[in-house]
């Protein structure tokens, strides 16, 4: 019993997004700042799987993953991610600069 909580929770976590946004997220795409585009892409195949083998267990891992506390959960994470990819972004312009001007006199 404790197994199956374990995995729930698990599952829900991994499955942490409403499915039309994982399918519109591309983990190739270029400038894509949202470094949760890969576990929302495992999410959705883990969502997939699970939907084969029973649809009433998926259907409970898409109901889990539009709770309030899920959805906040995410979003803030995802608002985080963002304001640290926007600072490193801009840590490379800066080392990128750096190396041009002193380095290479440029």
């Amino acid at each position: 019993m404790l197994q199956s909580r374990a995995l729930v929770i698990v599952l829900i976590l991994l499955l942490s997004t409403t499915l039309p946004e994982v399918h519109s997220k591309s983990i190739f795409e270029r400038d894509r700042r949202d470094w949760l585009v890969i576990p929302d892409a495992i999410a959705a195949y883990i969502y997939e799987t699970v939907n084969k083998m029973s649809p009433k267990v998926g259907q409970f891992l898409a109901d889990a993953a539009q709770t309030p506390v899920v959805v906040v959960t995410r979003n803030f994470l995802i608002r985080e991610t963002t304001k640290l990819s926007i600072l490193a972004e801009q840590l490379m312009e800066k080392i990128k600069n750096l190396w041009y001007t002193k380095v290479l006199g440029y």
